[in-house]
């Protein structure tokens, strides 16, 4: 019978945001698939050393032991073949991450294995692979920024924090604030203060990720897992958040509704695992200090026009 994955986090990492291969990564883009074998044949002994998301994956996967039976699954999803990925086997084993699925595909694309391992969040260093994965799939999936200089957190509890528009909500209020200004904003998100917003691609995220403190033995002000949402928004706009959440059953234990000031102190602060936001604006000086993961628009988004 095939296991239920409905209630469980299912975490698709690629394994350059695991480990750190970014000197594979260059050998394979200069030498091709020969000299990057050649390299990996003769290294394959030599441990790789933690990745940007590692940090995020081993708090997460210590949320099991709270539990009888799992509340997350990492799946390692690398284009290695499995000749060339047992560097990165030797290097789960060696770390003791308990991670018992892996799909290494030998050069085929990762995206269309998306629906087959039921992912919920996709984490990669490559962008073209992110982009892919928006565009044909619901799947939350980010592009991960290298980790800050001497970072150091807590694995004994996990924190995710996340933008609001265009990341856990949909992009209709945003756009309105770039196409029409922050007045024209404004006078529509009070008069739209109690209706829902729409879900955005992170919105069923942050769902599970609601499931899973309410599995977890603890109260919810002490659960080891805790969810905060970080976003430009200021007052009157916030209402139609905290209305949103209270519609859909969802618990954030924090808030900060940062009015146009920079987010990089209050994630800080909160001690984020990884922070999620669309804007390079607030992610240069995030990622200096937490983890980050920029969240791609679809390709086919009015919002791409505003990246450049």
């Amino acid at each position: 019978m095939a296991q239920d994955l409905s209630e469980i986090l299912v975490v698709g990492i690629s394994s350059r945001a695991l480990f750190n291969l970014e000197k594979e990564n260059k050998i394979f883009e200069e030498k091709n698939i020969q000299g990057f074998r050649k390299y990996q044949e003769e290294h394959q002994d030599k441990l790789l050393k933690p990745g940007p998301s590692f940090p995020l994956i081993e708090a997460l996967l210590k949320l099991n032991a709270y539990v009888k039976e799992p509340i997350v699954e990492v799946v390692v999803m690398s284009r290695n073949s499995p000749e060339t990925g047992t560097r990165v086997l030797k290097s789960i084993q060696h770390y003791g991450l308990p991670i018992n699925r892996m799909a290494f595909s030998g050069g085929e694309p990762i995206p269309p294995f998306i629906e087959a391992f039921e992912v919920d969040l996709f984490l990669s260093k490559d962008e073209k692979e992110v982009q892919t994965v928006i565009d044909n799939s619901t799947c939350a999936t980010a592009l991960v920024y290298d980790l800050p200089k001497d970072y150091q957190i807590d694995t004994n509890r996990v924190k995710f924090a996340f933008d609001a528009d265009a990341v856990v909500f949909s992009e209709e209020s945003e756009r309105i604030y770039k196409e029409e200004g922050i007045d024209a904003f404004l006078k529509h998100e009070t008069e739209n203060e109690d209706v829902p917003l729409n879900d955005g691609p992170f919105a069923d995220l942050l769902r599970k990720l609601s499931k899973i403190q309410e599995k977890l033995p603890m109260t919810i002000e002490l659960s080891p897992l805790r969810i905060a949402i970080v976003t430009a928004r200021s007052a009157p706009s916030h209402m139609r958040v905290v209305k949103t959440f209270k519609k859909w059953g969802v618990y954030v234990d924090e808030a900060y509704f940062m009015g146009g000031l920079a987010k990089d102190k209050v994630l800080k602060a909160f001690g984020a695992h990884i922070f999620f936001d669309d804007q390079t604006v607030h992610l240069d000086d995030s990622s200096k200090v937490v983890p980050c993961g920029r969240v791609l628009y679809k390709s086919n988004s009015p919002l791409k026009k505003f990246e450049k």
